[in-house]
């Protein structure tokens, strides 16, 4: 007889097949906006001045985000039915419903949310970006590939640009490249603290610094659209890890409470409790967390003060959430009643 996976193990597996799913959706978001570009418009538009119309013409609209959220909701209602799947053989029969009225809720309200921030920040970003550099000078085409990217005549698709960063990464481009062009040793030192350059160049740039001489152009706008699909490839793996834990938990918390309505399980009888990775890269405030047990509606409290219904909870902090690998483990005392 196979050994049943321990609830660890149920939660790793859901987080490993359902995160990738989720990070993929969003970057083929990314890729499906660089298509669509006009560029010849978002390049008059810049020219004409026109910033507020060269935003628009670039077409960051919830409608592209869509993939993404199936993917949520095809991970929440699988984290559901797994959920189900390892609950006691006393509710055996209880099936999980994604349709359930909270359920829809949660999935059309965090999808909505999600989507807003993710769309309100991408714009706030190319913005910033589009007003800078048109004050800098900078030409038309430049600016544009700047935000979209370049097209590659081999692949017939866009690299580099900010789309899909956040506001905070696209400024993060913003002062590598001016770092790369300066000629500057003390930027150029501080160019190669950057986590997510790429470490094959960092010998151009020691040499630069070593004879002081400056960076070919060719160069450096390489190197910068290196840097970009790092931090592209960042966000998208923030995005994939972070939905799914929320996806995953939300959905265990869900099934429980379906299990109570049904009158399956006494509320008293479900606790809690709060397990962490167990690694050097577990927030302090979460390895402090570990052991920690609550009822089926109460939340944990982290030492940050912040509370959470469950790791990963899209209603806490980001800096308590973000790429989150903690699990909640799920206690049922049938007995709870009968002492």
């Amino acid at each position: 007889m196979p050994r049943q996976p321990t609830p660890r193990e149920v939660f790793e597996d859901l987080l490993n097949r359902l995160d990738p799913a989720i990070r993929e959706a969003f970057e083929s978001a990314i890729r499906d906006i660089q298509r669509a570009v006009d560029y010849q418009r978002l390049v008059a538009e810049i020219a004409a001045g026109n910033i507020e119309a060269a935003l628009n013409s670039i077409g960051i609209d919830a409608a592209a985000f869509e993939p993404m959220l199936d993917a949520i909701r095809d991970a929440y209602t699988e984290s559901g039915r797994a959920t189900v799947e390892g609950l006691p053989r006393q509710v055996a029969t209880f099936r999980f419903s994604a349709r359930n009225y909270r359920a829809e809720q949660w999935l059309r309200d965090h999808g909505a949310d999600l989507v807003r921030q993710i769309t309100a920040d991408q714009r706030l970003a190319i913005r910033e970006v589009l007003e800078a550099q048109t004050r800098a000078g900078s030409a038309p085409r430049s600016i544009a590939t700047s935000v979209v990217g370049r097209m590659n005549p081999a692949t017939g698709a866009r690299e580099g640009g900010i789309l899909g960063l956040t506001r905070d990464q696209a400024g993060y481009v913003t002062t590598a490249r001016d770092e790369l062009s300066s000629g500057d040793v003390a930027r150029l030192r501080n160019y190669l603290q950057r986590a997510r350059r790429d470490k094959r160049f960092d010998r151009t740039v020691q040499r630069a610094i070593a004879d002081g001489t400056p960076i070919p152009a060719d160069t450096a706008r390489k190197m910068v659209v290196a840097y970009e699909r790092r931090l592209l490839e960042l966000r998208g793996q923030t995005i994939g890890r972070t939905e799914a834990m929320a996806a995953i938990h939300e959905a265990q918390w869900e099934a429980l409470r379906q299990a109570v309505d049904a009158g399956l399980i006494a509320e008293n009888q479900i606790k809690r409790v709060w397990r962490s990775a167990g690694d050097f890269r577990v927030r302090d405030t979460h390895r402090a967390m570990n052991g920690d047990s609550v009822g089926l509606r109460e939340s944990f409290v982290s030492p940050s003060g912040a509370l959470l219904r469950f790791p990963g909870d899209p209603q806490a902090p980001i800096s308590e959430r973000a790429n989150c690998r903690c699990w909640a483990e799920t206690r049922i005392d049938f007995f709870a009643n009968v002492r």
